[in-house]
């Protein structure tokens, strides 16, 4: 039996409906979880600190100045009028470092060498750290407990069970977190998890996104400033109190500190972040991992080229492969010895995202282009930018809404950097339980999870 064409319009209709209104299911149930609000305080000790209304200008103090505190600087002068800010503190263990933030800023600022004493400083409410990441978590938890918001750059945590220490801090405190992975504060990321939100693309299969560059004299072999000598800083207390490899004071891990495993996973706590939360916040509803696997290489030993450094700990090219619950998967590459990196996409069951350029396109698959229609977004701004990040956390503060790189976001994604780091080093793919915040082998036998002193160098 051959249907006419009126009929055969009628069903490519009625189907076209149906695949609408399951969209519309979808995007109700989804709703529910995208940039959900974080119960805060339940059970706990309530928060301290100012309660800071629409109008109110926020005060804010700086913990850690290097080259990624002072653009923290630059941009929060720059924007200050606009954000109705006031920068008021600078904390740094180098002299010449506080100065040049101070000179930036200008007026009455307070120069601290202990962040401690910036906390204890109440007129300060928001604190930007962007410290050595083995500081990250302890400056986070530190700063909520005095009752400030908190900005910390990306990675959240050197460790997993320091992220998880973080977002139980969060959630005592009821403070805004925000980790400093830009990319989330990206239309075009926001564009993509409010289409995958709605249902527009089905269920997700698979979403793929890289960070790759090219560095033949070594990525982060920074320039040592030779005013930076021993007594500059002290050695110590930079190393912190949890790092048990402790270097004597050594310039080069000051300055080159991302090539080392004590105070960073390398690849996987500098690149991955921008593409790891970017690509878990356009899932519309962000997991925790149940499976990770990492591979890493270093072949072209770079460092070779920039005398008086030693070849660094960590890759120079790394893939892994993450699984969560819903059966989504995440293929992620990361290096610094090619630049052509892999298109991001966000692959649906009845259609994929194809982001770049400030736009998304959106393409139905084969199957379903009876049903679905193509559909473009283009300039989407603002494009990824430090300043509109920090902006997006002030406003958080303001409103009590989550910045968009929050913590339920932040602690999910540090879950697959740590695990891929333990996959990577350990030779291994790491399994999570989340109930038991647990990591297993295949076998299901418990594995200790990476930590200072669990893997060495750390």
């Amino acid at each position: 039996m051959h249907m006419n064409q009126t009929q055969a319009s009628a069903g490519a209709e009625t189907r076209r409906s149906f695949i609408k209104k399951a969209a519309t299911v979808t995007a109700a149930a989804a709703a529910t979880n995208l940039f959900k609000t974080p119960v805060y305080g339940q059970g706990t000790a309530p928060s301290t600190g100012r309660v800071i209304g629409a109008n109110d200008r926020i005060v804010v103090g700086f913990v850690g100045v290097g080259p990624q505190g002072q653009l923290h600087v630059d941009k929060m002068k720059t924007n200050a009028e606009k954000n109705n800010v006031a920068l008021a503190g600078v904390c740094d263990l180098w002299e010449k470092r506080r100065e040049m933030a101070k000179a930036k800023i200008g007026g009455d600022v307070k120069l601290y060498d202990d962040y401690h004493k910036l906390l204890d400083n109440k007129d300060i409410d928001a604190v930007i750290c962007a410290t050595v990441d083995h500081w990250h978590a302890r400056v986070s938890v530190d700063a909520m407990k005095a009752g400030k918001h908190i900005y910390v750059e990306k990675p959240m945590a050197r460790y997993l069970p320091e992220a998880f220490e973080v977002w139980d801090t969060v959630k005592a405190t009821g403070k805004q977190f925000q980790v400093g992975s830009q990319g989330c504060s990206d239309a075009m990321w926001l564009k993509a998890a409010e289409l995958v939100a709605a249902g527009k693309i089905g269920k997700l299969v698979l979403g793929q996104t890289s960070y790759m560059r090219n560095s033949p004299k070594g990525e982060w072999n920074y320039t040592i400033d030779p005013d930076f000598k021993e007594g500059s800083v002290n050695w110590e207390t930079w190393l912190g109190p949890k790092l048990v490899t402790r270097h004597p004071f050594y310039p080069d891990h000051y300055f080159r500190w991302r090539k080392y495993y004590q105070y960073c996973a390398g690849l996987l706590g500098d690149l991955l972040p921008h593409r790891v939360h970017p690509l878990m916040l356009a899932t519309g509803n962000p997991e925790f991992p149940v499976r990770v696997c990492a591979i890493g290489t270093k072949n072209i030993l770079t460092d070779k080229n920039t005398p008086g450094t030693p070849i660094r700990d960590c890759p120079e090219c790394l893939t892994l492969i993450a699984e969560f619950p819903s059966g989504f998967q995440a293929m992620i590459c990361i290096g610094s010895v090619n630049e052509k990196g892999l298109d991001d996409i966000v692959r649906g069951h009845m259609a994929t995202l194809q982001l770049g350029g400030s736009k998304v396109e959106l393409r139905p698959e084969r199957p379903f282009t009876d049903d679905l229609d193509p559909e473009d977004y283009a300039h989407l701004t603002p494009v990824e930018d430090v300043g509109v990040h920090e902006s997006n956390w002030l406003d958080s503060i303001r409103s009590g809404k989550p910045p968009h790189a929050n913590i339920e976001l932040a602690v999910r994604a540090q879950t697959v950097i740590s695990l891929a780091e333990m996959s990577d080093r350990m030779g291994i793919a790491c399994h999570f339980d989340e109930k038991t915040r647990s990591v297993l082998d295949a076998t299901g036998k418990k594995i200790e999870i990476a930590n200072y002193g669990v893997l060495k160098p750390s």
